[in-house]
């Protein structure tokens, strides 16, 4: 028996693919063949927010598996769309890679080092808030393209320093080229960041079993939370907000605790706000935190965002 996965062709993408296949083959002993798709996000050179933002990574590749192309896939969790998918089953939230940001500056600075102008390169509405939230008096620059891409532009001296995400360096293996790792009180992650969506078809019952082994409960009930918020948000990936749950022991066994930021490119003002409850309540938890941050006027924040 062949399983066909269906992935992006970036070397992130591969290996985080790579990875699941590996967890089914030592799960079932089937054998699992990787069917690389190209995508929109991928064609293109624009910025993420003037080519539509929120799906342009994963259309083609759900595509492929509705279509019976491949058996199921795999996606960073931060791409999807958070409404459902037609068809499509949400199979797998395997567990979570370390969800924050960091930074990879020349010289080894931290980003308290950098003088005041440096060039910070990203592509991302919610890092562009959140570092000029903080006062630093840097420059940011558009920045698009793969992990090799980006990190060149600071070792070829056209940036000082750019931001990434420290859970694609862990699967490359290369966190060590991360000169700071980025403390969640000064960058939020974006919601589902570090987590992977395995999805397949939703009347595929026997790869949708197949698939459930790599489940993990404890990262299902974050991004959902996470996700949730977003959607009450109605904002989209290209969205400046942030989000982070944590499932934690308490006086009373599990919880779960989020926090959110919303904020507008000057980061000028920002909106911070937490929540708790269970691991059950997780989706409940993500409307209750997100229409706080409505109230308190979330989405004329977000609704100012056009582009970084």
């Amino acid at each position: 028996m062949t399983l066909r996965l269906g992935t992006r062709a970036s070397a992130l993408a591969t290996t985080q693919s790579g990875w699941v296949a590996d967890r089914i083959r030592e799960a079932h002993g089937v054998d699992v063949e990787l069917v690389m798709i190209s995508t929109e996000g991928d064609r293109s050179s624009a910025p993420l927010t003037q080519i539509g933002g929120t799906g342009v990574f994963v259309a083609a590749v759900r595509e492929a598996v509705l279509d019976g192309t491949v058996d199921f896939a795999v996606h960073s969790l931060k791409d999807l769309p958070t409404g459902d998918a037609e068809g499509l089953a949400l199979a797998a939230v395997p567990q979570r890679e370390d969800p924050r940001d960091v930074l990879i500056a020349r010289d080894g600075l931290t980003l308290g080092e950098l003088p005041r102008g440096s060039r910070v390169g990203t592509g991302s509405p919610r890092r562009v808030s959140q570092l000029n939230a903080l006062g630093l008096g840097i420059e940011i620059a558009e920045l698009r393209g793969n992990v090799d891409t980006r990190i060149g532009k600071v070792t070829g001296g056209q940036l000082d320093a750019i931001v990434l995400a420290r859970a694609g360096l862990l699967r490359l293996g290369r966190a060590d080229e991360a000169t700071e790792v980025l403390d969640p009180l000064q960058m939020l992650p974006a919601p589902g960041q570090g987590a992977l969506a395995v999805e397949c078809r939703a009347d595929d019952d026997a790869t949708l079993d197949l698939l459930s082994v790599i489940d993990d409960p404890d990262t299902r009930a974050a991004v959902t939370a996470e996700r949730t918020l977003l959607a009450t948000l109605e904002a989209g990936c290209s969205a400046p907000v942030g989000a982070l749950a944590d499932v934690v022991w308490g006086d009373d066994g599990d919880e779960l605790w989020l926090r959110a930021v919303v904020g507008d490119l000057s980061g000028n003002p920002v909106i911070r706000r937490s929540a708790s409850g269970t691991p059950t309540e997780a989706a409940a938890l993500g409307r209750r935190l997100a229409e706080e941050l409505l109230a308190e006027g979330a989405d004329q924040l977000m609704g100012s965002v056009t582009a970084p």
